[in-house]
């Protein structure tokens, strides 16, 4: 059990500067999500809390401790890694219990160790098995296990996931999460999968460019947006834009392509003449009003179509519609007030209403 707080961290390769000054603090237990684009900083930052990169600037403490320049063996941290690093020619039993023998413990406490882990894995039965006989979740349970029976104060893992088959990283997302759950050890996990973000984490961490955007609860993250990129890039199939001005004392919303739309219960973003960029979500997006969308795709999903269509000025749209695909080329739609997302059309920041 352990806290993580990270301060003014930085970490630059010769002219190219990676993470800007990350300021983070992990409670006790708590499973915090990295997540963002690829080249965002997210493994880095993950290098870093490791030991496995020495940050240009910045700290690093686990609990009250300064482990900044700490080597990784002393800083009590497990790692989990995408490519699942066991070793080939080694039973599970002995790829598990290897750490612990560097460390010096009894065969005794090793094997209640790797037995008591196994048992909370489903491995039992494959102690005796080389990882090349093992299937890619077992080997990631595996990989898992090797982590837990270190009993460590901090979890890391570096998109665990990524080489699983869809059905297999559900599976395994929800195990990863009932057994950080009910181990309480504090975790960081990296992925570029906004869903595993939003289903695994008790927060999220958004980076952009090596740039905190946003630090919230996933819900807080998906219902409010802190910029444009966040918008995009938290929620399947992507959140819309469109570019419009504000009106009427800023009350509403006259999009470029000439619809205005007034905000709920007199609200206001910004001042009137403010260019803004309008944002609704594509299970948002009604159909029937004044906008039409010409149909270029329709993806049926069974119990809903994602339709993808353009504006009549070229803008991009997406919707999910229930039931099969549409029988029209073009649709009629509105964007409801109530669902609405404003951002500042220079800076992408998030508007919120006021009162007023």
């Amino acid at each position: 059990m352990a806290t993580l707080t990270l301060t003014g961290l930085r970490k630059s390769f010769g002219e190219t500067h990676v993470l800007h000054g990350i300021d983070l603090s992990l409670a006790d237990g708590e499973m915090l999500v990295i997540v963002g684009a690829s080249g965002c900083g997210k493994s880095t930052l993950l290098r870093l809390v490791a030991g496995l990169e020495t940050p240009t600037a910045g700290s690093i403490r686990i609990d009250e401790r300064e482990v900044t320049n700490v080597d990784p063996s002393q800083r009590d941290i497990a790692m989990v890694f995408q490519n699942y690093a066991l070793y080939p020619h080694m039973s599970v039993f002995d790829n598990m219990a290897y750490g612990l023998r560097i460390r010096g413990l009894s065969r005794e406490e090793i094997t209640r160790r790797v037995n008591d882990t196994a048992g909370l894995l489903g491995l039992e039965a494959l102690l005796a098995r080389k990882p090349r006989q093992l299937s890619g979740g077992q080997r990631q349970r595996v990989a898992m296990g090797r982590a837990i029976v270190r009993e460590p104060k901090l979890f890391l893992f570096d998109e665990p996931l990524s080489n699983l088959d869809a059905k297999l990283r559900v599976q395994m997302r929800a195990e990863i999460r009932r057994l950080q759950r009910r181990l309480g050890v504090t975790s960081l996990f990296v992925t570029h999968d906004q869903v595993e973000a939003m289903t695994l984490g008790d927060r999220l961490l958004v980076l952009n460019q090596g740039h905190a955007a946003q630090l919230a609860t996933p819900m807080e993250i998906f219902e409010k947006p802190a910029d444009t990129y966040v918008a995009g890039f938290i929620g399947a199939p992507a959140m819309n834009f469109c570019g419009a001005t504000l009106v009427d004392e800023g009350r509403a919303a006259r999009l470029d392509l000439g619809p205005v739309i007034a905000f709920t219960d007199g609200q206001r973003p910004g001042e009137e003449g403010q260019t803004i960029i309008v944002g609704i979500r594509p299970e948002h997006v009604l159909q029937g009003g004044g906008l039409d969308v010409i149909v270029e795709l329709a993806e049926p999903l069974g119990s809903e179509t994602v339709i993808h269509g353009r504006l009549s000025d070229g803008t991009p749209l997406l919707l999910r519609a229930p039931g099969g695909p549409p029988r029209e080329e073009k649709l009629a739609v509105s964007f409801p007030p109530a669902h609405l997302h404003v951002f500042d059309q220079g800076s992408g920041k998030r508007l919120d209403p006021i009162r007023g």
